[in-house]
């Protein structure tokens, strides 16, 4: 692996080599936050005699110290190398002369071998750079282990790392749970005709987000192992993240639009503008991805949002929830009656909303930076928690339900969306809440005798024979024969209430 000075490595384990002089004469290698008695540097240096003497130089977080050298072309390599403090030891001399640096001479090489503990009032953030005053370049390779301490949870993390490991571990636990419920859940659903896709959106996203969690486990704890890790695992957990928050943030703007709550489907125009949105929203991610990649300058302790596509993806946050808002308030007009759905809807994810900005410009802006990655870490997946256990407790299929979203089963869908467009009907007929469908086996559901499994129109394969009787516009009785042993008379009325069924005497009782 070559190193190049404008090459940053995120890992505690560090080997690097470069046969060519470099044409700085001071360039900055990585950074490190060390724990305040627990820092340790291990190195081992190896270059040519004919190009001594070079330095080690360590710089920490204070504002006289490494913003007073870092990106700051009006100082030359002395000046850089003066802002630093003899009494603190931060200057390692690679040569023999000076003891500490271990440096011992192999031919025409030096090889030096050697460490430094790092003491301080807090956890503190390290720069590394190398220098070689006065012309002909820097030419090494080099070996470099930073580590806090010997546990297995701390040695190879950076301290604003700490506790993300056991973080993830305990979240990926969680919403396992959570998916497990949901699939629990989806099967009584199912059982009653009541898995819509927006349920089934739901599973999708919690199920990305596991999947997204166990990457992320694995990434750190092959890091705490060896302080490598691999790069490609953290890549994936991140993308996994984005799709599952994606998913989910389609699925709430379609609830507030009632999909699958008061109408079958959504307009073309409707359609079109989601499109747009989660096509603009992706991209934005991407771009995110990208600029954090290629942009970010390692010299700094950054964070994803604090760049324009950051704040892009909050802006469209925002936008997302005025969206949100108009929708539900339509939804309301129209149906008032799912008042026990959409105002608890509405007021949890309000805050949900707003969380995700509200996070970001704290981390931006109140957040230690020796502190920041570990804390929005666990408040990002607490976030995340919240949305799902919300939507999980609202939908559970359960007869003590009054908030449950829905009433029409899938199978009625079905006949909706075979109907023409431009008719009306793709609107539910009103109902209140759908929990009544969840009664217990003790007390008779006539709607269970019989469904629909044809948008076509074609019968179902229990059904013997049907006849029809009635005048137009009047009610229309339906006989429906389930099992030869059992037959019953069923009117259905339709009227501006819906569809109205009601039991009549059994057939052949007179």
């Amino acid at each position: 692996m070559y190193f190049h000075p404008l090459t940053f490595y995120p890992a505690s384990f560090i080997q690097l080599y470069h046969s060519d002089p470099f044409l700085q004469d001071w360039v900055f290698l990585t950074r490190f936050c060390f724990l305040t008695d627990f820092g340790r540097l291990d190195f081992n240096f190896r270059y040519p005699k004919s190009h001594c003497c070079q330095n080690i130089l360590l710089y920490f977080d204070e504002s006289s110290q490494w913003p007073a050298v870092y990106k700051r072309p009006d100082k030359d390599c002395y000046q850089k190398e003066a802002v630093l403090r003899p009494e603190n030891n931060q200057v390692i001399n690679l040569t023999t002369r000076y003891t500490w640096s271990g440096c011992v001479g192999e031919e025409e090489m030096l090889n030096c071998v050697g460490g430094r503990s790092f003491r301080s009032v807090r956890e503190r953030w390290w720069y590394i750079a190398l220098s070689k005053c006065g012309g002909g370049g820097l030419q090494l390779e080099y070996e470099m282990k930073l580590t806090n301490g010997q546990s297995f949870w701390t040695q190879h993390f950076s301290a604003d790392e700490f506790g993300i490991l056991e973080t993830d571990i305990t979240f990926l636990v969680i919403f396992a749970t959570v998916f497990t419920l949901s699939c629990y859940f989806a099967y009584h659903l199912k059982g009653r005709q009541l898995l819509h896709t927006t349920y089934k959106m739901f599973m999708t996203a919690t199920g990305v987000e596991v999947l997204s969690l166990l990457f992320f486990c694995i990434y750190w704890g092959l890091y705490a192992r060896d302080g490598l890790g691999n790069g490609s695992l953290k890549i994936l957990g991140k993308l996994l993240f984005s799709v599952s928050f994606l998913i989910f943030l389609l699925m709430l703007i379609l609830l507030g639009k009632g999909f699958t709550v008061t109408r079958a489907r959504i307009s073309h125009s409707g359609s079109v503008k989601l499109s747009i949105y989660m096509t603009v929203y992706t991209i934005t991610y991407i771009i995110l991805f990208i600029y954090e990649a290629e942009f970010f300058d390692p010299g700094e302790v950054l964070y994803a949002y604090d760049s324009p596509a950051g704040y892009g993806l909050m802006a469209l946050q925002l936008l997302a929830y005025v969206w949100f808002c108009y929708a539900v308030l339509v939804s309301l007009k129209h149906f008032p009656e799912k008042q026990p759905f959409y105002i608890p809807f509405f007021a949890a994810y309000t805050l949900w909303f707003f969380a995700v900005p509200v996070m970001a410009l704290i981390a931006n802006f109140g957040i230690s930076r020796w502190a920041r990655e570990k804390i929005v870490n666990g408040i990002q997946l607490g976030i995340h928690l919240y949305a799902h256990i919300v939507f999980l407790a609202i939908t559970r299929p359960s007869a003590a339900n009054k908030n449950f979203p829905y009433h029409v089963r899938t199978s009625q869908i079905g006949i909706l969306l075979s109907s023409p467009k431009g008719m009306g009907n793709e609107n539910f007929p009103h109902h209140a809440y759908g929990n009544t469908s969840f009664l217990g086996d003790s007390q008779p559901n006539f709607t269970e005798l019989f469904s629909i499994h044809s948008v076509r129109g074609k019968r179902d394969s229990t059904m013997e024979h049907a006849d029809t009787s009635g005048t137009a516009g009047g009610p229309m009785v339906v006989r429906l024969v389930c099992r030869p042993e059992l037959s019953f008379r069923i009117s259905i009325s339709r009227d501006k209430r819906g569809i109205q069924l009601s039991r009549a005497k059994k057939h052949g009782d007179g």
